[in-house]
């Protein structure tokens, strides 16, 4: 009896050992079934949340909002100014060398266009980089611009033509001006071969004088013509000999206002040394320069400076200045409109 319950004892105690083995190996899960779904659980709300929201909100805002933008009103604002300009308006310009690149380039300083930055004194309409406004030219010879004031808005006109449309009857209406220290110094013109002689001498010393000075005090107090010489003479050079040169005969080509006018108080001052001085008007750019190339006149007063470069330059002459004697400032003129307001720039 004794060796039964020691035999059930021991097999009790082997059941034990092995059922704590099991647990231990998990054999037997402690607590748990044996068949759970955890990666069919797993799996499915990690990946679908992470991957819908991470594209959808990334690529939709992100291309939407920064390409309409950006595009849009980078390019409208730049190219409807050019394609729908704000007015219609034609201004009639000198189509000679430098003269229409310096009716430009007063427009330009009015910030009415842009030039290019190789344009200079020559510039012409083909140089304009930038026309807001979408002005219209029409380039017409500089002796006939006030002649089409008329008909066009506004007119760029130098000071001469200007003058002598006034002298004429025309009612011309400056609406602005070239700055006054303006570097188109109208000046008197001789061949190289000809600037030191007495009579080149003679004809700068009353060219430069005081009288010359007064006349243009007195008669252009509106600034339309402005004398630019610093040291006056009495009208003579005490290095010439005005006694050689008694009886002889000065001839100067030029241009109508003020030019020949000024001439006639040159006229005077030499007339007192029994010198001639004959005026020859011309009413072009061009042949004041051929004649005096030719030899048909001594001397010519009727351009600027730049202009008589640029001529030298393209036609290979040899014109020297003995006198430089004033400035004509160019102006814009009233046409068909009465003031600057068609172009933005006030009245």
């Amino acid at each position: 009896m004794k060796n039964k319950k020691t035999l059930i004892g021991t097999i009790a105690a082997l059941l034990v050992v092995v059922l704590a083995v099991l647990l231990l190996t998990g054999v037997i899960p402690l607590g748990q079934k044996k068949a759970e779904p955890t990666p069919t659980a797993t799996t499915a709300p990690t990946e679908a949340p992470t991957e819908a929201p991470t594209e959808a909100p990334t690529e939709a805002p992100t291309e939407a909002p920064t390409e309409a933008p950006t595009e849009a009103p980078t390019e409208a604002p730049t190219e409807a100014p050019t394609e729908a300009p704000k007015a219609d308006i034609t201004i009639a310009l000198p189509n000679d060398a430098t003269n229409e690149g310096r009716a430009l380039l007063l427009l330009q300083a009015q910030g009415l266009i842009k030039l290019s930055d190789e344009a200079g004194i020559t510039a012409t309409v083909k140089d304009i980089t930038e026309n807001k406004l979408g002005l219209k030219f029409n380039e017409v010879e500089a002796a006939m611009v006030p002649n089409v004031l008329a008909d066009a808005d506004y007119a760029v006109i130098n000071g001469n033509y200007a003058l002598s449309a006034i002298q004429a009857g025309q009612t011309m209406n400056a609406l602005l001006y070239e700055n006054s220290e303006s570097p188109y110094v109208n000046v008197v013109s001789v061949k190289e071969e000809n600037k030191d002689t007495d009579m080149a001498k003679a004809l700068a010393a009353a060219v430069l004088s005081q009288k010359v000075v007064d006349y243009f005090a007195e008669t252009y107090k509106d600034g339309k013509a402005i004398a630019t010489i610093d040291n006056p003479t009495d009208g003579y050079d005490a290095t010439v000999d005005y006694a050689a040169l008694a009886g002889k005969t000065i001839k100067v080509a030029c241009t109508l206002d003020p030019h020949s006018f000024v001439l006639k108080v040159v006229k005077d001052i030499l007339a007192a040394k029994d010198i001639t001085l004959e005026i020859v008007v011309v009413d072009d750019y061009v042949t004041p320069n051929t004649m005096v190339d030719s030899g048909d006149v001594f001397a010519n007063y009727f351009a600027h400076q730049p202009y008589q470069d640029d001529f030298n330059k393209q036609n290979g002459t040899k014109l020297v200045t003995i006198a430089g004697v004033h400035v004509e400032p160019m102006g814009l003129y009233a046409g068909k409109q009465a003031d600057l307001s068609a172009l933005g720039l006030g009245k």
